[in-house]
């Protein structure tokens, strides 16, 4: 008689171009594996996380967000959590920050506790211009509809910060304080000569400044009118 077992799952492979159904099954039957991302149909698994090319400045980023977010209800940071954007895309950004959905937010919680729809603000810390979050995962998060994408290059010493506008990402100017503004969460701004230069002291003081503020209160009421 036959054997009625399924068989086994397959691995998740480096560069496997896959369906999204595919990679959440073959994800979730590798619990040891922490991170892995689907862009552009194609499977990426990164190499061990070094400390100060990595750790330190995701961290650094996450407590800018997470400075926000205490500030300003209804908002939500993510950090590496997993996002269903379209059925060839399930990125794991290092850190994001979006609107709850009943408050006018773009995604939502799925019931199986993953976020499905753009968030409105991504932040990811790249090795150097050269990596995948500029270039596949840009035009996956710009054709979804992020509408702001905000990445860190540590080789360069380099940040952008891009909003989308007309289709297309533009890539935000600091204004005359030199601190680049959030065009999605009023209130949050980042000073990145402070975070390039490892003053997290200055990058929070900032964000602190200026959720003070009447345009940041006026927000939080905007928000929680739905």
């Amino acid at each position: 008689m036959a054997s009625s077992s399924s068989p086994p799952v397959p691995a998740l492979q480096n560069g496997d171009r896959l369906s999204r159904h595919e990679f959440e099954q073959r994800y979730e039957a590798m619990p040891d594996v922490k991170t892995a991302e689907l862009i552009e149909g194609t499977v990426y698994m990164p190499s061990p996380v070094h400390f100060q090319s990595h750790s330190e400045p995701h961290s650094a980023v996450i407590g800018w967000l997470v400075a926000y977010a205490a500030a300003t209800p209804h908002v939500s940071v993510g950090d590496n959590a997993t996002i269903r954007l379209d059925l060839d895309n399930e990125p794991q950004p290092d850190a994001l920050l979006r609107i709850d959905a009943d408050c006018g937010g773009q995604s939502r919680i799925s019931t199986d506790d993953y976020i499905e729809g753009p968030p409105e603000l991504v932040a990811e810390v790249a090795h150097s211009s050269a990596a995948y979050d500029l270039h596949d995962k840009k035009r996956a998060y710009r054709r979804n509809g992020v509408q702001e994408y905000v990445v860190w290059q540590i080789e360069e010493s380099r940040l952008d910060w891009f909003v989308l506008e007309g289709g297309e990402y533009l890539t935000l100017s600091p204004d005359g304080e030199g601190l680049l503004r959030s065009q999605s969460f009023h209130g949050l701004v980042l000073d990145v000569e402070a975070l390039l230069g490892g003053d997290l002291s200055g990058v929070l003081a900032a964000v602190q400044a200026e959720t003070g503020m009447k345009r940041h209160q006026a927000f939080v009421e905007q928000l929680a009118a739905g």
